[in-house]
């Protein structure tokens, strides 16, 4: 009947859509360099930017939207930036909304990644010093954060307690697999299903069925055959950036903090980037607007083997951010029928509950252990973590006060 009023999500749906790439490119870059806090503060600038202000969509249809990236891998609020931009301008409204969202803070860690080689004096290794302390504070108020919203039980924080242990014991990127899939399981079995939205639908996105199993299908291939050719007689250092790259963007849950200890694997371990240098590049990683997962430009442009410099930044950043596209475009025409299936919802709060464990071992080795060296350090980054944690200042905030105050009480005397 032609009097009967739209539904909320459909009315959404035809806005929605209505859009040009380039719109949606200074949307998102004026984000880009704007939008410091983490994953949780991005959210809330993508709602008042986009809900309430230029009402692409309703409130409910973007609920589903982060819902979405809290289920996958990846990073969750650069997944509902390609989202947002999918649905305003097709395609390349999804690729321009990716771009301008995380190219400031990619170009800010390149320019990062070519300075730290010249700080090599007692200031400049001072600095460094405040940079490494910071990341302990910052993943000190992550796990505490975490902890409290993901393990408020004992059955999950029972499973998180299992995953530091796993993750310390084993090592390395099988020890945290691993966890994942043990705590998946465990939630399945044991965690009591988180109750879905009882209202509210995707949009329409130009995204078919058949096109969301091809994408979840490269997604797959990329992931299981680069480590088959590596394994074989294919020795190719740019094949083997991507793929430990990828496999990190495929495997962190739980937002940027998470990924730390995997690429801390990807690329400490096989002697790629120094302990060092990983830290600080970490810590100034906190001082940028955008995503975390910009951190691997930095790490690209400092690794030793070739490719590095600006193409090892391009192929790190590419692969780090490619699964997470891959998935949130190839789930998204099948989201909302399965997010309501209580089995799932168990299955992710087990997970969910693996990942604290896993940053937690994180926390402890190698962040604690590189950048705690004596007491001065330890009341350093304590004074970090209050500022974070009680004061509730902003990252850039602690950043500059931590690495100034480091850098003046190391450096100066």
């Amino acid at each position: 009947m032609s009097g009967t009023p739209e539904p909320a999500h459909r009315r959404s749906t035809g806005h929605a859509r209505q859009g040009t790439p380039a719109e949606v490119l200074l949307a998102f870059l004026k984000l880009g360099v704007t939008s410091f806090g983490g994953p949780v503060a991005h959210i809330g600038y993508f709602r008042q930017a986009f809900v309430e202000r230029r009402r692409w969509l309703d409130e409910a249809s973007f609920a589903d939207l982060v819902a979405l990236s809290q289920f996958l891998p990846g990073p969750a609020s650069s997944q509902v930036v390609f989202s947002l931009g999918l649905m305003r301008g097709g395609w390349l409204g999804g690729l321009a909304a990716s771009a301008g969202f995380t190219l400031p803070s990619a170009l800010a860690m390149l320019l990062f990644a070519y300075v730290a080689k010249d700080l090599g004096g007692p200031l400049g290794l001072a600095f460094l010093h405040g940079l490494k302390l910071v990341a302990v504070a910052i993943v000190s108020q992550a796990v505490w954060g975490m902890a409290f919203s993901l393990c408020p039980d004992r059955t999950r924080a029972g499973i998180a307690l299992f995953a530091l242990a796993l993750v310390t014991a084993a090592g390395g990127a099988a020890g945290q697999i691993a966890a994942i899939l043990l705590g998946g399981c465990a939630g399945a079995l044991l965690c009591e299903a988180a109750p879905p939205a009882a209202t509210g639908h995707l949009p329409l996105i130009p995204v078919s069925r058949t096109a969301g199993v091809l994408f979840l299908a490269t997604f797959a291939i990329l992931l299981l055959v680069p480590p088959v050719l590596l394994a074989g007689p294919v020795r190719s250092q740019s094949l083997a950036l991507f793929e430990a790259f990828y496999r990190s963007g495929a495997l962190v849950f739980g937002g940027g903090h998470v990924v730390l200890p995997l690429l801390r694997d990807a690329v400490v371990t096989p002697g790629w980037v120094s302990p060092d240098a990983f830290l600080a590049g970490y810590g100034a990683a906190q001082s940028v607007p955008g995503p975390l997962f910009t951190f691997a430009a930095y790490l690209g442009a400092v690794m030793e083997p070739a490719p590095n410099g600006i193409a090892g930044a391009v192929v790190a950043l590419v692969a780090i951010f490619l699964p997470g596209l891959l998935l949130v475009a190839g789930l998204l025409p099948f989201w909302d029928a399965f997010r309501r299936r209580p089995a799932a919802q168990a299955a992710m709060r087990g997970t969910n509950a693996a990942v604290v464990g896993i940053l937690a071992a994180a926390l402890y080795n190698p962040v604690w252990t590189s950048a705690v060296t004596g007491q001065r350090d330890f009341a350093i980054a304590a004074i970090g973590f209050v500022l974070l944690v009680v004061w509730r200042l902003p990252p850039l905030a602690v950043v500059a006060a931590i690495t100034i105050g480091t850098t003046a009480l190391y450096g100066l005397t």
